[in-house]
């Protein structure tokens, strides 16, 4: 029986990859769910452990098929591997994070999908942007804006302005609970339309 995929979207600055990391830690001695790490055309840093490949080797990689998913955002390529599907296909669940333009296709194209939201209030996410104060963001008011602006149906929000452990426990109680539901046979039959915050 196949497994599934939980995809984390939201804005830039929500502490997605926090969340996830806790997550990771959380389910550390389950072999039942794992955490693919992204492909990204630009280095890896303190704020986005990933794993890099320039733009050539990347198209390459595109046309070889060696993506279960990827698309294009903020002048850089992004990728899900491969590997990450056939994990999925043998009954384990993927906890990636995912560009929000990307759920419609997901759903359709991939098994058992269930898509978390972060976010934070504004002038939250704006001071972590501002912190995080990488080159290649950019104008960041732009780039907020950008982001606020985009808006996918989604099964679960967690506003991530409190301590890691309050946040992180509800993105560890998602995860348990859609293997649960996968595991089951009882995967919700219709998006749960979630607001977003701010």
């Amino acid at each position: 029986m196949a497994g599934g995929f939980v995809f984390v979207v939201g804005p830039s600055g929500a502490g997605k990859d926090s969340l996830i990391a806790y997550a990771r830690g959380a389910f550390a001695d389950n072999a039942h769910v794992i955490f693919p790490r992204r492909v990204v055309t630009r280095p890896s840093s303190e704020f986005e452990d990933h794993d890099s490949l320039d733009e050539t080797a990347f198209a390459q990689a595109e046309q070889e098929g060696a993506f279960a998913l990827c698309w294009r955002a903020h002048g850089l390529g992004y990728g899900i591997p491969k590997a990450a599907l056939d994990e999925v296909n043998s009954g384990r669940v993927a906890v990636c994070n995912i560009s929000r333009r990307m759920v419609p296709w997901s759903r359709v194209h991939l098994p058992n999908v269930a898509v978390v939201e972060v976010t934070a209030p504004v002038d939250v996410l704006a001071a972590r942007l501002a912190g995080r104060a990488r080159l290649e963001d950019g104008d960041l008011v732009a780039r907020l804006t950008r982001s606020l602006e985009v808006w996918t149906p989604v099964d679960a929000s967690i506003v991530n302005d409190r301590t890691i452990d309050e946040a992180g426990g509800e993105l560890v109680a998602f995860i348990a609970g859609h293997h649960k539901g996968i595991s089951t046979g009882k995967t919700p039959m219709e998006d749960r339309l979630v607001p977003r915050f701010g």
